[in-house]
Parts: structure tokens; C-alpha cells; sequence
């Protein structure tokens, strides 16, 4: 059991939720205990209506991967693979707030995300090779799915630190703002999401990954694209249209 800080926290407002890890004096390094209840807090967002999650981290920085002291000891962190994995998966549409430096599997913690907003106080590396760590294989595909192959060979196998100019460049980030406006822009863009037809952007969230990894099930999405047709959601967003008010979408 880790002793610096506490396990993360869940917090569910309204259709937003929002994860933080909590070991700042440690870089936010997760050891098995923290993957557990991440795992299990996943599992809540997924069985509760929140269209959103954030991960967010206190201190200076967001995510420094699994405890490199375990390796050490002998423990290959078997469960992280299945939390980021978890994170991919996850309904909601998920959002990395990251406002610092973000090492080793917290990279991929972050690319497993499908928004990463950072800071040009972020930095980045994946030290595997450094370890004499064989990284595993969902993982290597997050990074050659969103950045590339040319990318994802530059960050394994050379072990290089790169600022937040470059990870904006790469493909890393997906935005990058001034500090102070970090949390404002994260939260318009949860609200925004927050409020677009739940069973639309859910379908499209799962069918956009498979597409990217080659994994599409055409009938699955052609299932998908029927029940969004005849949903109560699709009135609803002709209605609001028409009448040029907000929409209220239920899931419907």
C-alpha cells in the first residue's frame, strides 16, 4: 500500500464526472491499490448516467505510471493494462486534463483518452526502454493509432523527453492552453459534450476506435445507426432545431 496521498476519487455531478488522483508527493505514480479503484470507479461512470469523465490530477504532475518501485520488487503491474484498457472502452467520452509532466504508462493512460488538453507546462516520456520494459500490446497500438507510426517509434525507442509544442505537433495533445485557463476549457468542453445526444456520440466514440484499430463490426454500427434513427433523441434534435431552442437529450 502506497502511503503518499490518497487512492483517486470519483465525483459524479449532474451527467459529468469527474476522476483525481492524489498522490501529488509521488507524481501521481499508481501502484496496484490505485489501479483497483480506478478500475472499480470506471466501472461506476459506465452503470451511471454521466456522458463525460474527466481525469484530473493534483500537484505539479499528472501521471508518472506504475510504480517503478513495484517493478523493482518484482510486480509487472498485470493490472494496469486492463485499466487503461478500461479507460479506452469506457461509455462515457472520456477527458485527460493534463497539467504537467506525464511519464511511462501514464502516457498511455492519456492516449487511451478522447481528449487530451494540456499545458505549456507539460512534458512527456516512455522510459520502457530505459527499464528493460517490453511495453504491452494494446498500448503500442493506442500510440501508433493516434500518433503514428513515426512518432511512436521516436518515443519507445529513444526514451526522449518531449515538450507540449511537440506533443500538440505529434498528435499527443489535442489542445493546448495558457495554465490559468486549463480547468475553464475542460469544463466548456465537458458541458458541450455533455449536452450533444448521448446514444449518437456513444456509437460514434466506439465505432471511431474500431475503425482505427481495424476492428469495425459493420453490423454493430448498422445496429447502432437503427436505434439512433428511431430514438426519442432524434425527434427531440429536429424539434429543438425547428424551434431554435436547446435540446434536452434523455438517451432515448
Amino acid at each position: 500500500m502506497q502511503n503518499e496521498g490518497s487512492l483517486p476519487t470519483l465525483d459524479i455531478e449532474g451527467h459529468i464526472a469527474t476522476l483525481t488522483l492524489r498522490r501529488p508527493d509521488v507524481a501521481n505514480r499508481l501502484g496496484p491499490d490505485d489501479l483497483e479503484a480506478l478500475h472499480q470507479h470506471v466501472q461506476t461512470v459506465n452503470q451511471s448516467e454521466a456522458r463525460v469523465l474527466r481525469l484530473r490530477s493534483t500537484g505539479k504532475y499528472f501521471c508518472s505510471g506504475f510504480d517503478i518501485g513495484k517493478l523493482a520488487a518484482g510486480q509487472r503491474g498485470v493490472g494496469f493494462e486492463p485499466l487503461v484498457n478500461a479507460v479506452e472502452d469506457c461509455r462515457a467520452v472520456t477527458i485527460a486534463e493534463i497539467q504537467g509532466g506525464v511519464y511511462g504508462g501514464g502516457t498511455d493512460l492519456s492516449l487511451a483518452c478522447d481528449f487530451r488538453i494540456g499545458t505549456h507546462a507539460t512534458e512527456m516520456f516512455m522510459p520502457a526502454a530505459r527499464l528493460g520494459l517490453h511495453f504491452y500490446e494494446r498500448g503500442m497500438r493506442r500510440y501508433v493509432t493516434r500518433l503514428g507510426l513515426n512518432h511512436a517509434k521516436r518515443l519507445f525507442l529513444t526514451a526522449e523527453r518531449i515538450q507540449a509544442s511537440d506533443m500538440l505537433a505529434c498528435g499527443f495533445l489535442t489542445e493546448l492552453v495558457a495554465q490559468d485557463a486549463l480547468q475553464a476549457r475542460v469544463d466548456t468542453l465537458s458541458d458541450t459534450i455533455a449536452d450533444l445526444a448521448p446514444l449518437a456520440v456513444q456509437g460514434m466514440k466506439r465505432h471511431l476506435n474500431a475503425i482505427a484499430c481495424g476492428t469495425l463490426d459493420a453490423e454493430a454500427l448498422a445496429n447502432d445507426i437503427r436505434r439512433s434513427t428511431q430514438s426519442e433523441d432524434i425527434r427531440e434534435g429536429a424539434m429543438a432545431w425547428k424551434e431554435k431552442r436547446r435540446p434536452n437529450f434523455l438517451g432515448r
